[in-house]
C-alpha cells in the first residue's frame, strides 16, 4: 500500500517535471523568434509629419507690369514671375491691327514696375523701355553701353557682367557683383549706389 502511493506521488512528480519543461521549451522558443524578427510598428500621426516636412515649399514672386500703346486693353496687370512680354500682352488682349509687332521683343522676361509699350507700324519716336529706376540704372537689364556710364566700370567689366548675368541669371542681391570676374570690394562700394537690382 505504501508502495502504491510512494508510486502515485513518483508518477505525478515527473509528469510536472516534464510539463514544467515543456513550458519552459516554449517560452525560450517564443523569445528567441521575438527578438530575431522583430515587429516595427510606425504611428500614422508621426509618418504624416515626416511626409509634410518633405514637401517643398514654392513661393511665387508677383509681378506689375504696365501694358501701353497699341493693345487691345492697356493697363497694370499682375503676372508671376518667370513670365514673358507676350504674356503681358495676352492679359492686354492682344495686339491691335496697327501694331509693330517688328519692334516688340515678346520673349523678354518681364520685371516688376515694367513699362511695356507696343508702337504703331510707322511711328517714328517709340516709347523707351527704360533701364533705369529712380535715376539708377537696372543691373539686370542694363546694355553693355548703359554699364559703362556707371563709376569705374569700363568695356571689359561692363562685357564681364553682362556675360556673367546671360550665364547664370539674373542677380539676386548687390552683392553677387563680387562673383562676376574683375569687380572686388571697392568697385562694388563705388556703384552699389548707382544700381538697383530687379529681376
Amino acid at each position: 500500500m505504501l508502495l502504491s502511493k510512494l508510486s502515485k506521488k513518483v508518477i505525478i512528480c515527473s509528469a510536472i517535471g516534464v510539463v514544467s519543461f515543456l513550458l519552459l521549451v516554449s517560452y525560450v522558443y517564443v523569445e528567441q523568434s521575438n527578438h530575431s524578427n522583430p515587429v516595427v510598428v510606425e504611428d500614422d500621426f508621426f509618418q504624416e509629419i515626416k511626409e509634410e516636412k518633405t514637401e517643398p515649399v514654392n513661393i511665387v514672386l508677383k509681378m506689375m507690369v504696365d501694358v501701353k500703346g497699341e493693345v487691345i486693353q492697356q493697363g497694370v496687370y499682375e503676372l508671376e514671375e518667370g513670365a514673358r512680354v507676350q504674356d503681358a500682352v495676352k492679359m492686354a488682349g492682344g495686339f491691335t491691327k496697327d501694331a509693330d509687332l517688328l519692334q516688340v521683343n515678346l520673349a523678354e522676361l518681364i520685371y516688376d514696375e515694367m513699362v511695356i509699350y507696343v508702337p504703331k507700324v510707322g511711328d517714328e519716336v517709340n516709347a523707351p523701355q527704360s533701364n533705369e529706376i529712380n535715376g539708377k540704372v537696372q543691373i539686370n537689364r542694363a546694355s553693355i553701353e548703359e554699364l559703362q556710364t556707371l563709376t569705374g566700370i569700363g568695356p571689359s567689366k561692363a562685357a564681364a557682367i553682362k556675360a556673367y548675368i546671360e550665364e547664370q541669371g539674373p542677380l539676386k542681391t548687390v552683392e553677387d557683383l563680387l562673383n562676376v570676374t574683375g569687380i572686388g570690394e571697392k568697385t562694388l562700394e563705388k556703384i552699389k549706389e548707382q544700381i538697383v537690382v530687379s529681376p
